[in-house]
């Protein structure tokens, strides 16, 4: 097949609408490059939600060198981690939370697709928040002064737009993401030039932190916007590269998937930093329009693809986790759906007084759950199961299913690791704040305390148990990803 009839062949299947839902995805629907999921992570992070987190480290008040190096160091480590849950999907074929029934069991795996759903609707609220947000500072910039009627307006029309190709599916996602990430990443080439242009007399070590203080802001940042913005993305994992051709390398798809991770948010995130120092403003539009001037306009409209790139993705995923909890639905119809309960998180930003103390708060509650669910996963699928699963055991009837109902120790691991990142954690506010955290001198540990408690539990939980060994060989995965039979 020439390279003019795959492009054909992408773009008839981008505006069909996807119907594989939860299910395995079959030998002829997998079709995917490399390439092509580097694009969509890609895609998903070169956002100005990659560049305003940026800018948070500055307003906890540490230096400008503190906060880029805190987190370039952080991300690396959780795009590292990201890596290997989307080599889960492309052996397998199956979603991220689907592939849980193997770890919690077949309903116990509702519990962290139940999280996910709700995790990846709040991203929805945010990215559409930012959207909003620099809309309003375009109008702003024309001599507008929209109420709230031209507000929630808008609001309403980004979320259409973004809910349309959602539902669409995976390919309209992957199609949408590979031409239009080139031109946004030109568009922010721009961003960069003028930014270091507009730099003057700036301090790289200067902070108006001291002593525990100083050190309290660091591991917050290296939790919030350094290895949980990495790794925040890797419950999304699966969904994406079970549509990855199998005779992609698994060395290639890896770096692929980490580097489309990696390579935007610690570009953006160094921006970022940088504006926050230049501008020294606290919103989002108003660091924008302090920078770029009469250029606001025309690079703002650009870069508005960022955030649908970003939601398109949320949307998806939020509806693969809403069929993970075995709801009758179609999946185009949890879609819908999942835009609609997207608007509650953008309500709460809309009427926060503050943007970075609000989004730290919702990094803050990610990483608590986040962090215990890696932990007993990559136990689970490379040190317990050794990449072998049941693909029709995922499936099956909870009565039958060989994963059982409920997997009582990986819960127990989940919810151990749950409550020691709980009590390593030294959030913005109360609720967020652990005694062990505080008797450390309110450091934040909280992604390696639920990853390593919840790794390590589960693993002498289960160590030697023949009932969560690997499938047997009749029945498993085979390594280029389809249910192979051995004799």
């Amino acid at each position: 097949m020439s390279a003019g009839d795959n492009e054909r062949r992408e773009l008839e299947e981008a505006l069909h609408v996807d119907e594989i839902g939860i299910r395995p995805v079959p030998p002829e629907g997998r079709d995917a490059t490399a390439l092509q999921q580097f694009w969509i992570w890609a895609g998903a992070n070169l956002a100005p939600i990659s560049w305003i987190v940026g800018t948070v480290g500055i307003a906890l008040g540490l230096s400008l060198l503190e906060t880029i190096l805190i987190a370039v160091i952080g991300q690396a480590v959780g795009a590292l981690i990201f890596g290997l849950f989307a080599l889960m999907g492309h052996r397998t074929g199956v979603n991220q939370m689907v592939l849980a029934r193997a770890t919690f069991g077949r309903r116990g795996a509702y519990l962290p697709a139940l999280l996910q759903t709700l995790m990846a609707t709040g991203w929805i609220g945010i990215n559409t928040y930012v959207v909003l947000d620099l809309c309003l500072g375009i109008a702003h910039q024309m001599g507008l002064q929209p109420g709230d009627t031209v507000k929630y307006g808008l609001a309403v029309a980004i979320m259409i737009v973004q809910v349309v190709i959602g539902v669409l599916g995976f390919y309209a996602i992957r199609t949408f993401e590979k031409y239009t990430v080139p031109v946004v990443t030109v568009v922010m080439v721009i961003m960069t030039v003028v930014v270091l242009t507009r730099l003057e007399d700036i301090s790289w070590t200067e902070s108006s932190l001291a002593g525990g203080e100083r050190f309290t802001a660091a591991t917050q940042l290296l939790t919030a916007v350094g290895v949980g913005w990495g790794m925040g993305w890797i419950t999304w994992a699966s969904d994406y590269s079970r549509f990855t051709r199998p005779g992609v390398s698994p060395r290639r798809l890896y770096a692929a998937s980490a580097m489309g991770i990696f390579a935007p948010l610690s570009w953006l995130s160094i921006l970022g930093a940088l504006s926050g120092t230049a501008s020294q403003a606290g919103d989002p539009a108003e660091i924008v329009a302090s920078l770029f001037g009469i250029m606001t306009v025309p690079v703002l409209f650009v870069i508005l693809h960022g955030p649908v790139g970003t939601n398109i993705v949320n949307i998806y995923t939020a509806s693969l986790g809403l069929l993970s909890l075995d709801m009758k639905l179609k999946r185009t119809t949890a879609s819908l759906l999942t835009g609609v309960v997207g608007f509650l998180p953008l309500f709460v930003f809309i009427e926060s007084e503050s943007f970075a103390a609000g989004f730290t708060n919702f990094m803050s509650s990610v990483v608590i759950w986040l962090s215990p669910w890696a932990g007993v996963t990559l136990v689970d699928w490379y040190v317990i199961r050794r990449r072998q699963v049941e693909c029709d055991a995922l499936y099956a009837d909870p009565r039958t299913s060989r994963y059982g109902d409920v997997n009582m120790r990986a819960v127990s691991a989940f919810l151990a690791g749950l409550a020691s990142a709980w009590a390593f954690q030294y959030g913005a506010i109360e609720a967020f704040q652990g005694p062990v955290a505080r008797a450390m001198g309110n450091v934040d540990l909280s992604w390696a305390a639920g990853m390593g408690v919840s790794a390590v539990l589960y693993f002498l939980l289960t160590r030697g148990r023949a009932d969560v060994a690997a499938a047997p060989p009749a029945r498993r995965v085979g390594s280029a990803g389809e249910n192979v039979v051995s004799s």
